[in-house]
């Protein structure tokens, strides 16, 4: 038999034979013998290609049994094969692709940079210059009249729209009973859609508790829950009882505001007949809770220091943030009342109103106490939400929104470029392309170029100008980026179903609240069940490996170092998808 190859070392078991002893095998495709004579060994009838591809197995004369291992060489052969099909077509393909990308990323970050510029400078000038809104309107108290006494107040309907609130229900029903408004001048609806029966026993107790009291409250249910949110204050604007008022108040279950919200606010509705809306800002009780809230709190106070005021300020327009504010009844019919075609009713409402000329009035030191979601599982789904509707909204009305003859090109321009696409769509793709895909894959890829510019100084002076609505949380920034990139994939996912008009762009969760009940039973003693979906986020999960190996890589051979911005991406990627991040409430 001829000699294959001579004078190789033969890997067994990770080890060289090297024994002066023969070991011999056979199968059904070769018979063959190996031979060491000092360590060199000789293969006979067996071809190279053979013994890169398989493992054999082979019987030593003595009798034990020492396996061939060629996985290594196999294995090298196939990464072999995926580099050189890698070098082919990444030049024509891949960098392009990726180039392309880098350029679209780069396009939307300097949208939103002007655009955080922009906001900038207004909100600057607003605090320096502006004439505050009691200024800039007619303003005064409304006083009984000495002749028709209490009928110089308009009368007032404050909805409180519910489901399954059993947690919050009595802290809104007693805030909206305690306002300083006439009592035959207020009426108080509480709309309850609950589907547990328990549940709306106690709001209907709660509600005759306070009737029996003098309130004028009304305690209505619908038979089924069409249209969500938006079906329960149109029906609720149908009844008889209230078509003497002129205002309608939306309270959510979780917002208590505070006795004079409607001396404050009624005022500019009453002597400022262009005015339909007048909105509060939200303030969070459970803002401390743990860091989940805290995170929202950043994100929401630089929605209200800035974008609504603005939108004040500039174009009397911003989005109705849902509750807390005051409606011009006769504004909502104009507009052509609550429609339920998004899961943003509140934001549709707004955008028809101004549509037709409305203006709108923020007040940013009327502030109205509220909750935050402190479960990641409802933030998620109000994230979801808030994200999905816009983007669906937008799709639905922007060649209404070109189309209107009512409002100048300036303002049909700022509601479609900076309201829309900018705040709701861009500010959204850009934080999860770019930084969580785009930018990372670029490491992989060295010939793609990504300027300093776009990568490192302008996404700081960003975030840098989204920090001004909370300066006690300055030092968390750090972690807030993280986490808003994080959150940028929901946000994204949920942006894409909306401007696509998906199968979840109408799905309807009710944020879940949990009022004091987590100090009762923090104060009980606890079992944890563990949730395994609930917990587990398998997405979350998947990108922080995605991450981990572009870190390694970019620690070994980049020339960037990105890697500890990457590396701690992926312990924030880590941390959410273990579920450890908000309030764990505890089963008693």
């Amino acid at each position: 038999m001829d000699t294959i190859v001579t004078g190789q070392r033969l890997p067994v078991d990770g080890m060289l034979i090297s024994t002066n002893s023969a070991v011999a095998f056979s199968d059904e495709d070769y018979t063959f013998t190996v031979t060491s004579d000092d360590g060199i060994l000789q293969w006979k009838n067996l071809t190279y290609y053979s013994l890169l591809l398989d493992s054999k197995s082979v019987i030593n004369s003595n009798g034990p049994i020492i396996s061939l291992m060629v996985i290594n060489s196999a294995i090298d052969g196939v990464l072999n094969e995926f580099g050189m099909l890698w070098e082919v077509i990444k030049a024509p393909l891949i960098v392009p692709l990726l180039q392309f990308a880098v350029y679209i990323c780069l396009t939307m970050t300097v949208m939103l940079f002007v655009e955080r510029l922009y906001m900038g400078v207004v909100i600057i000038l607003i605090k320096l210059f502006w004439k505050k809104p009691e200024q800039r309107y007619r303003w005064q108290p409304i006083y009984k009249d000495a002749e028709i006494g209490n009928m110089s107040f308009p009368k007032v309907l404050i909805q409180i729209p519910m489901f399954n609130e059993k947690e919050v229900y009595k802290i809104s029903i007693g805030a909206a009973c305690s306002l300083s408004w006439p009592v035959d001048r207020l009426v108080i609806q509480v709309l309850d859609d609950s589907t547990d029966h328990n549940i709306k026993d106690l709001i209907e107790n709660e509600c005759r508790r306070w009737a029996s009291k003098g309130v004028n409250i009304w305690y209505q249910i619908r038979q089924n829950r069409g249209g969500y949110k938006a079906g329960a204050l149109r029906d609720g604007l149908t009844h008889d009882y209230v078509k003497d008022c002129k205002y309608v108040t939306i309270f959510d279950a979780d917002f208590r505001p505070e006795p004079d919200f409607l001396q404050r606010a009624i005022p500019f509705l009453e002597f400022n007949p262009k005015i339909a809306l007048v909105q509060a800002r939200w303030r969070f009780v459970n803002s401390n809770e743990c860091l989940l809230t805290r995170m929202q709190e950043m994100s929401l106070d630089y929605h209200f220091t800035v974008e609504q005021e603005v939108g004040s300020a500039t174009h009397a327009f911003f989005g109705f943030n849902g509750t807390g504010g005051v409606w011009r009844i006769a504004a909502i019919n104009e507009a052509g009342g609550w429609k339920d075609r998004t899961t943003v009713e509140d934001m549709d409402l707004a955008v028809r109103a101004g549509l037709q000329g409305w203006k709108f009035v923020y007040l940013g030191d009327l502030q109205v106490k509220s909750e935050l979601p402190s479960t990641f599982k409802a933030f998620r789904y109000q994230q979801h939400r808030w994200s999905c509707g816009p983007a669906n909204l937008f799709r639905k009305m922007v060649l209404e929104i070109i189309r209107t003859k009512k409002v100048t090109v300036w303002k049909k321009l700022y509601v479609i470029y900076n309201f829309f696409i900018v705040r709701k769509i861009i500010a959204h793709m850009v934080t999860f392309f770019f930084f969580c895909v785009v930018l990372p894959l670029t490491i992989l890829v060295p010939e793609v170029e990504v300027p300093a510019w776009g990568a490192i100084y302008i996404p700081c002076i960003i975030t840098t100008l989204n920090s001004v609505g909370t300066p006690r949380s300055i030092h968390l920034l750090f972690y807030w980026i993280l986490f808003e990139n994080v959150m940028s994939f929901h946000r994204t996912k949920a942006t894409i179903i909306g401007l696509l008009d998906a199968k979840r762009s109408n799905e309807w969760v009710v944020t879940e609240k949990l009022g004091d009940s987590i100090k009762t039973r923090k104060s009980t003693r606890k079992t944890f069940k563990f949730n395994f979906s609930d917990r587990i986020h398998v997405i979350e999960l998947g990108f922080a490996v995605y991450l981990f190996f572009i870190g390694c890589y970019d620690f070994m051979y980049g020339k960037h170092r990105y890697f500890i911005y990457i590396f701690l991406q992926v312990i924030t990627f880590l941390i959410v998808g273990v579920g450890y991040v908000g309030t764990v409430v505890p089963r008693t």
